[in-house]
């Protein structure tokens, strides 16, 4: 019996010489990037989407995990496309587009698209409040459940695949893999697209300003959309996303997509 989630599986599309490293959010699965990963795939693209290492399985495994791990799991990604591409563009939502980040400034990457990412802590005043006591806090409380969804498109919220709850453990490394984040952004040259939704609560929009300011790219563009909740991966202007995502990669990569 499989121990995954049903529907948290990873998946590559085969496609073209140009990859296409998809990274999914904290407590999330590779189901919130399956839908673009298809999507770029019919336009031509090789497309990888990871499972992040804790994820997809039980919330225990990510409370044990740390953010190292994640970024492991990128890695593998990013060493797998590599045997099939040429080029390889890493695009993530969320935590994904954090590891991604870290990774991009390592590596020169011909572009690099970032959704919805954090580069401080989400404007929740009790999780800045116990930031620094969730060691001790995760022994009498080792997760806490997830508030209220607020989802645009209620089929996509039935669609999500995720744990119900936060392990405050793996909220710590959380915190841990923001720092790595904040000291990665001076050394990203890559091209960058930063996309986020105005109505973003969660992770406010002025992260992507803050980010655009921080990196060394000479190349950053910036689209915020409407009518979304932080996963714009999934919500109602998906599709939107999709398309700005593309025509990027198409600028950015031509004429080498020929």
């Amino acid at each position: 019996m499989s121990l995954l989630m049903p529907g948290a599986e990873p998946f590559f599309l085969p496609g073209n010489h140009i990859g296409c490293l998809l990274s999914h959010g904290f407590t999330a699965t590779p189901q919130e990037m399956r839908e673009m990963g298809e999507y770029l795939n019919r336009r031509g693209y090789t497309v990888l989407g990871v499972r992040l290492s804790g994820h997809g399985t039980r919330w225990e495994d990510l409370a044990r995990s740390q953010w190292t791990d994640w970024l492991a799991s990128v890695e593998d990604g990013y060493h797998l496309l590599q045997g099939h591409c040429d080029q390889i563009i890493p695009i993530g939502l969320s935590t994904g587009s954090m590891l991604n980040l870290i990774l991009a400034a390592q590596i020169r990457f011909p572009a690099v698209v970032a959704m919805a990412t954090p580069v401080d802590l989400p404007a929740i005043p009790a999780l800045r409040l116990l930031n620094p006591v969730l060691r001790p806090l995760s022994w009498l409380v080792p997760a806490v459940k997830k508030g209220a969804p607020d989802w645009r498109d209620p089929e996509a919220s039935i669609a999500r695949v995720d744990y119900d709850r936060y392990p405050l453990m793996a909220v710590r490394e959380f915190g841990k893999c923001l720092r790595a984040v904040q000291q990665a952004l001076p050394a990203i040259s890559s091209p960058l697209l930063l996309l986020h939704s105005r109505e973003d609560t969660f992770v406010l929009p002025k992260h992507a300003e803050r980010i655009a300011a921080a990196v060394s790219s000479t190349r950053v563009s910036i689209h915020l959309v409407e009518n979304s909740n932080h996963i714009i991966s999934s919500d109602a202007q998906r599709l939107q996303v999709f398309k700005l995502t593309a025509a990027f990669l198409e600028e950015v990569l031509q004429p080498s997509i020929r």
